[in-house]
């Protein structure tokens, strides 16, 4: 490699480097992001390079008097929940470059729905992996991650659904891998994901079945810095990123020399609550009115993800098989 290119390359790591710090977030997302639209998630959603949605699409909503009698009376007294949001890549949830507010897909759902329900929201910023165990023990109301509703965590887990989502994979344009629909395409290959998600726990209770295969098994590269993810696909050191669906879209659509591979299983995504949580009937109704009156259709085309959309919101339903 000629000095020249070699120091092109470098730069353009370096660049990507500091966008995954800042237009791409800091932490890893949960479950997953997908879309159905390909054309329509490939790319940022304001249709530029680093660019960040900023249109309000939330202050019009009116709150609802019927879903908001179906919270807790101590709740409705209150008038105030605390929630945790995991903070990671764009469309979810990640930081404007003032690298204090916090914008994102699931950001703009929690708001438009507290609107509804007549609450305000305390929100504050914690890792993915700690806000699951941090609802049961009582420090948040509920979370926001991207969390994939899987039959694992409706054991211990209450959702309110707003999107379908799922997993899927991305690797550089030179890779020989043309789609992955059994992970037995990935054995013998280093395969990078986010640490704690449904991505690194399904890669991990699979690998087995390369062994079975009479195959190598395949590597798990676990990551809790999403910049250090893609700078590995990027140097080589990985071979494939298994991430969110609208994540991963949104990454390759930042960065030269990628390519989203496919969708791999889809999930529901929803807020996250306490087993047993009183109020998962309000924060259902309060997302069914969001589609009704148009503000859930305008969040997803604000994030490019209409894709995702979902009919009507569900309680912890079963996993998609």
């Amino acid at each position: 490699m000629s000095r020249s290119r070699s120091l092109s390359r470098s730069r353009s790591l370096a660049a990507f480097a500091l966008i995954t710090a800042t237009a791409l977030g800091l932490t890893a997302c949960g479950s997953g992001d997908p879309g159905g639209t390909e054309a329509a998630n490939a790319a940022p959603a304001a249709g530029q390079k680093g660019t960040i949605p900023t249109t309000d699409v939330v202050s019009a909503v009116r709150k609802d008097e019927a879903a908001a009698a179906l919270l807790p009376a101590d709740v409705r007294a209150s008038g105030t929940l605390t929630i945790a949001t995991s903070v990671g890549t764009p469309p979810g949830a990640t930081y404007l470059p003032d690298g204090k507010t916090v914008v994102g897909q699931d950001v703009d759902f929690a708001d438009a729905v507290a609107k509804v329900l007549g609450l305000k929201l305390k929100r504050e910023v914690a890792a993915f992996e700690v806000i699951l165990p941090a609802l049961d023990s009582g420090k948040y109301d509920l979370g926001t991650g991207n969390f994939g509703v899987t039959d694992a965590r409706r054991k211990t887990i209450d959702f309110v659904t707003y999107i379908n989502d799922g997993q899927g994979f991305a690797v550089r344009k030179d890779s020989r891998l043309t789609s992955v629909t059994d992970l037995t395409q990935l054995c013998g290959l280093n395969v990078a994901s986010a640490a704690g998600t449904t991505f690194e726990a399904t890669l991990e209770q699979n690998k087995a079945k390369c062994k079975e295969a009479g195959k190598k098994p395949y590597a798990v590269q676990s990551y809790s810095d999403t910049g250090a993810l893609w700078i590995s696909l990027q140097q080589g050191r990985s071979d494939v990123v298994m991430s969110t669906i609208n994540g991963l879209r949104y990454a390759v659509g930042q960065q030269e020399g990628l390519r989203f591979l496919n969708e791999y299983h889809r999930l529901d995504v929803g807020f996250a609550f306490k087993k047993g949580t009183p109020l998962a009937p309000a924060f259902q109704a309060a997302v069914n009115r969001l589609k009704k009156d148009g503000t859930y259709d305008r969040i997803l085309t604000k994030w490019g993800t209409t894709g995702s959309g979902i009919e009507q919101s569900q309680i912890s339903p079963p996993e998609h098989k």
